[in-house]
């Protein structure tokens, strides 16, 4: 069982940056690959990124490929979401996700996902 719980969002300007983190309960955290998601008013909810259990690989959708940075501390068992030059089409609920099935850190195969944490961005 992994419990999740984001942080870090909130309001802030185009070109502005905001760091969410991703803090987890449970044993298998650390051995399992942490994904970000995020879903706006009225769409599908989409893949950010991803990291591998040891960080040492990472994946990111090509919308925040270069603005958004994915890293993770193991010991404190949280993993981060850096977002840099915002946009306003990043504005969503920003979700973070456990796989404890596979090794994989793609964009599937997720179980165990948190409450999410509100990113706005303004024009």
């Amino acid at each position: 069982q992994v419990q999740l719980v984001e942080s870090g969002g909130g309001l802030v300007q185009a070109g502005g940056s905001l760091r969410l983190s991703c803090a987890a309960s449970g044993r298998t955290f650390s051995r399992s690959a942490v994904g970000w998601f995020r879903q706006a008013p009225g769409k599908q909810r989409e893949f950010v990124a991803a990291i591998s259990w040891s960080g040492g690989g990472t994946i990111y959708a090509d919308s925040v490929k270069g603005r958004f940075a994915v890293s993770r501390d193991n010991a404190k068992n949280t993993v981060y979401l850096q977002m840099n030059s915002l946009k306003p089409e990043d504005t969503a609920i920003y979700y973070c996700a456990v796989n404890t099935k596979s090794l994989s850190w793609g964009p599937t195969g997720y179980d165990y996902w948190g409450q999410g944490t509100q990113v706005t961005v303004s024009s």
